[in-house]
């Protein structure tokens, strides 16, 4: 319920906070944009716990980091409402369910083979998840882009990406400047969240408000840093040095936790940025899985609750299945401990990126030199959003490309998705289901899915 009367809510205990990052890490479907956007409709639209401003602030912050940004945005509100313990548990039921999902998965993939029923479900939930990212460019674009210069940045970061192919750190990097330089001139375009009033209008008042205090967790201080910093070099390297006492440098975990360390410092802009990267290093190099194996993967990670960079698990379980050593007689157990292996470097970095520099960014959410850079962002990202939305019905539509076949099906499910979401305002998950449910029965039809 929206709080109308403008008082502030009750506060959250640990216990409310920890069933919701468990409910959230079973119903993150979607992708980032989707994610985001369940985020933004739990936390500040519905629960009032996070003002809009301060929801933007921080999902800014989380945009410029390697890795997957909505489970940065989690960590990162679960560390402001309830200190690290907060941020450790929010991130992790993020995306422990989707890591036993997976792994669970990867079992049935590879001890049952190609399940008909399976394909048929996702044939049905590919259109839906167009439909979500599309919608969720829409709500996000609709609060970030408030004025005709945030709108033109983000036409431009579309026709940039979409166009010219260019690399999304370097759509990142030009939109900061321009933010930099325009909040210096023109700084009325580069208010986060279209102003004040707006959002106390729309949402009412939050338990984490535009002019709440920072508490005092959250302020910077210097040897919160560089303890966090020796933390994660720790958990890092003590690891990695137990693989490679184990199994030598050489072994496949060992090569998994470096590899996948590499992949979570490049992920700029999500998964499909490090998609190519992963797919060199895993098929062709080290020959983890085969080329067949990893678009299979990909479509997991598509129509499961986590974030889209969850594929690596698959990897990883396959990889284990079929490369590593560990026990030749039980398979299952080395594709789970790769999978878990991987997971964790994968992920660990994103942790520490929050725990290291959310105080120094939550002391900047009312400065608009700092907050500028991250508006013009912010409108970029809507930009490549869309891009992604197209980039799914293109391949969704035209399976064997524009000189192939309409998939007038496949059509008619992304419309409907739109039409249940942006006409009737239908829940995320209902839609997810009920075109799974749709793309199952057309297992019955005579059509070649």
């Amino acid at each position: 319920m929206i709080n109308d009367n403008n008082q502030e809510p009750p506060s959250v205990t640990a216990i409310q906070a920890f069933l919701f990052w468990l409910k959230l890490g079973f119903i993150s479907f979607g992708g980032p944009a989707g994610q985001i956007a369940i985020m933004h409709q739990e936390l500040v639209e519905r629960r009032q716990w996070i003002s809009e401003r301060r929801f933007l602030h921080a999902l800014n912050y989380c945009m410029l980091l390697p890795g997957p940004e909505a489970q940065q945005l989690a960590t990162y509100l679960g560390w402001l409402m309830h200190r690290t313990t907060g941020g450790i548990i929010a991130g992790l039921l993020f995306i422990l369910p989707s890591l036993l999902l997976l792994i669970v998965l990867g079992w049935v993939y590879m001890r049952f083979g190609q399940l008909p029923a399976v394909a048929a479900v996702l044939y049905g939930i590919k259109p839906a998840v167009t439909a979500i990212v599309l919608f969720a460019a829409y709500r996000i674009g609709s609060r970030a882009l408030k004025n005709w210069l945030l709108w033109m940045l983000a036409a431009l970061a579309f026709g940039t990406i979409f166009i010219l192919h260019a690399p999304f750190p370097l759509i990142v990097l030009i939109a900061a400047l321009i933010g930099a330089v325009g909040g210096k001139f023109l700084p009325q375009y580069f208010i986060v969240g279209g102003g004040h009033g707006a959002v106390k209008h729309s949402f009412g008042k939050a338990l984490i408000d535009d002019d709440t205090p920072i508490p005092d967790h959250a302020r910077f201080r210097w040897w919160r840093l560089l303890t966090i910093i020796v933390v994660g070099l720790l958990l890092w390297g003590g690891v990695i040095g137990f693989l490679c006492a184990q199994y030598g440098w050489n072994g496949g975990l060992t090569q998994m936790g470096w590899f996948f360390t590499k992949a979570a410092l490049l992920t700029f802009g999500g998964a499909y940025a490090v998609l190519p990267y992963v797919y060199q290093g895993a098929v062709e190099h080290f020959h983890w899985l085969s080329a067949a194996q990893m678009m299979d993967g990909l479509a997991l990670g598509e129509t499961t609750p986590g974030p889209l960079i969850m594929i690596v698990t698959f990897v990883g379980f396959l990889g284990g299945w079929n490369a590593l050593p560990l026990a030749a007689d039980t398979p299952l157990m080395s594709g789970i401990i790769a999978a878990v292996v991987v997971t964790y470097f994968t992920f660990l970095p994103s942790f520490l990126f929050i725990l290291a520099g959310a105080p120094l960014i939550e002391s900047t959410h009312g400065n608009l030199k700092f907050t500028a850079p991250l508006s013009a962002i912010t409108a970029a990202v809507v930009g490549v959003i869309v891009n992604l939305a197209v980039f799914f019905a293109v391949h969704i539509l035209f399976p064997h490309g524009f000189s192939g076949s309409f998939d007038v099906i496949a059509a008619l499910i992304t419309a409907s998705a739109s039409l249940a979401l942006f006409r009737y305002k239908v829940g995320i998950i209902t839609v997810i289901a009920v075109c799974g449910a749709v793309g199952f029965l057309c297992l019955f039809l005579p059509l070649n899915l």
